[in-house]
């Protein structure tokens, strides 16, 4: 066998059926889709539907339960944190969501950075953090760190804050 001899064996390859170019081509005309109705038209949407029967996809039982308005955190270990000090990737003492993410320890994490206290940490560094557990806060302190949580205002209550200012604001100006 030479190198210009290669090929693939006889039936591998099998060639695209072109459809709708003819009678000769033995899928002309209505090309292999039976003849009129919805399936027979392009961009048919009843694959789940089964005549009027239940669908399976309703007649399976749901497990479980996704809770919408749960926060997305990276959860980070303070012995990863440690780690990354120790191999010069995590430098300064001021530590955020930012510097975390840069260090390769953050993934994700849309609403912020959750301090985990699983692993020893030495380093005296500061957090600024949306979340921390009570041993990693602990911990932290003892090496001689802080932690900063800032208080997040849910947005109901910044809207009844701002509609209170408003209707002060309001009330002042037709006492005028």
């Amino acid at each position: 066998m030479k190198l210009n001899e290669l090929r693939d064996n006889e039936g591998a390859r099998h060639r695209k059926i072109r459809v709708g170019r003819g009678i000769g081509s033995g899928k002309g005309k209505t090309g292999g889709r039976g003849q009129k109705g919805q399936k027979s038209r392009e961009g048919v949407s009843i694959a789940g539907f089964e005549g009027g029967q239940m669908p399976l996809h309703m007649r399976l039982p749901k497990r479980g339960f996704n809770n919408i308005f749960a926060k997305d955190y990276a959860e980070v270990n303070l012995g990863a944190i440690q780690k990354a000090v120790d191999s010069g990737k995590l430098t300064g003492s001021d530590v955020d969501h930012a510097a975390l993410k840069a260090a390769g320890l953050a993934r994700g994490g849309k609403n912020g950075v959750r301090l985990l206290g699983k692993g020893e940490l030495k380093a005296k560094l500061n957090f600024t953090v949306a979340g921390v557990s009570a041993s990693a806060r602990e911990a932290i302190e003892k090496a001689g760190g802080s932690v900063t949580v800032p208080e997040i205002v849910p947005a109901a209550e910044k809207a009844k804050a701002k509609k209170g200012t408003a209707r002060a604001a309001k009330l002042a100006k037709a006492a005028k």
